[in-house]
């Protein structure tokens, strides 16, 4: 058996033409040894490479371009590890901060330990719903997709994490308005990639379009701006990620269809626009 560092270092070499990253090396090394974390097969790189046949297996997978979480159908969101497989998108880092910006600034609008009825529109994997309803015990967290694949993800990571989250099948706020739900926070996620020319191979080859591309004339930000009376209860917080240059075309919909509200937009890490938080009185 070859060593561990033998088998990275002629992975790290075959690689490297085809753009593949150290770190998805490592992280399919250390799960196919049961490594509690990527970092750990530098600390047993002298040891024998017991799983070489299926790290040769994946590693042929991750060289065509599929990513490394769908290849393992696990991801990392925040402290959460969440099953992913190409009916979802890929938890992105951008992500886990609309979760952080949501904590941070529930206070100027809500009492956060008040029992707020929240909705995940468009969830995907299910990790805003997760996070929110593990952060926010009180809060009642129910969550959607037109995607019944999606749907399926979701539920099982509720499940794994013992959270008991609602969901619905359906586009936008239909499955809302048709159960005469009234609501508090809105969340959401939505296509918004207007480029395809900017985006990563990876992403466009193996990640669902449904979930990735925006349609300006049939968007979930519309969508929702049109509809979001018949759920409102009283006050209504509406929490976006969005794409950095969306600015124009979301404050010309929010002028369209909403009263009396109040917005910011609120940049990344990288300092782009990232989120768009919205409360209408």
């Amino acid at each position: 058996m070859p060593k561990i560092i033998e088998v990275y270092n002629k992975a790290i070499s075959e690689g490297k033409p085809h753009g593949v990253l150290s770190a998805d090396i490592r992280t399919l090394i250390a799960s196919d040894m049961g490594y509690d974390s990527p970092i750990d097969t530098l600390y047993h790189k002298d040891e024998e490479m017991t799983a070489i046949s299926l790290f040769n297996e994946q590693f042929a997978r991750l060289l065509k371009g599929e990513p490394v979480e769908y290849i393992l159908g696990e991801a990392s969101f925040l402290q959460y590890k969440v099953k992913v497989d190409s009916r979802v998108l890929i938890p992105r880092m951008e992500t886990q901060e609309l979760v952080a910006q949501i904590s941070e600034r529930i206070l100027d609008y809500y009492d956060p330990r008040n029992f707020l009825m929240c909705a995940d529109i468009g969830t995907g994997s299910g990790v805003i719903a997760l996070a929110l309803k593990s952060i926010f015990k009180n809060w009642i967290v129910s969550a959607s997709d037109i995607s019944e694949g999606a749907l399926e993800v979701a539920n099982g990571n509720f499940e794994r994490y013992g959270l008991r989250i609602p969901t619905f099948l359906g586009p936008s706020l239909k499955p809302y308005i048709d159960a005469d739900m009234k609501l508090d926070v809105i969340v959401s996620n939505p296509p918004y990639i207007t480029s395809k020319e900017e985006t990563q191979d990876s992403v466009k080859d193996y990640e669902p379009g449904a979930a990735l591309w925006l349609d300006k004339e049939h968007s979930v930000y519309e969508d929702i701006f049109r509809d979001y009376e018949k759920v409102k209860k009283g006050s209504l917080l509406m929490c976006f990620e969005i794409g950095y240059d969306l600015e124009d075309y979301l404050t010309g919909l929010m002028a369209k269809y909403l009263k009396d509200y109040e917005f910011k937009f609120v940049p990344d890490l990288n300092g782009k626009t990232r989120f768009l938080f919205i409360y209408i009185n």
